[in-house]
């Protein structure tokens, strides 16, 4: 269900362990399993995640995910390829 914009509700706040955590309404709830949290001043502003289990989070986790490549490059040192001195 999906709320008009810029409809207003009042949210509940409860303890979960050590962590403060509010009850979305049914109306405003987002899909995903993660949200994104932005400090604004006093204001706390809730996005859907961009990022999924699926995507990587950073570069390196992102190329940790590749497979090996099973390439056979030339060695340039047995002069398989031309190569010219560059002059900076």
């Amino acid at each position: 269900m999906e709320a008009p914009v810029n409809e207003i509700k009042t949210a509940s706040l409860f303890r979960n362990g050590r962590n403060q955590a509010v009850r979305i309404p049914v109306e405003f709830e987002l899909p995903g399993k993660e949200v994104t949290i932005i400090k604004d001043g006093n204001r706390l502003i809730i996005e859907p995640s961009t990022t999924t289990k699926d995507e990587p989070s950073s570069w390196a986790e992102f190329f940790d995910s590749l497979d090996p490549v099973d390439v056979d490059f030339p060695n340039v040192d047995e002069g398989l390829l031309p190569l010219d001195d560059i002059e900076l």
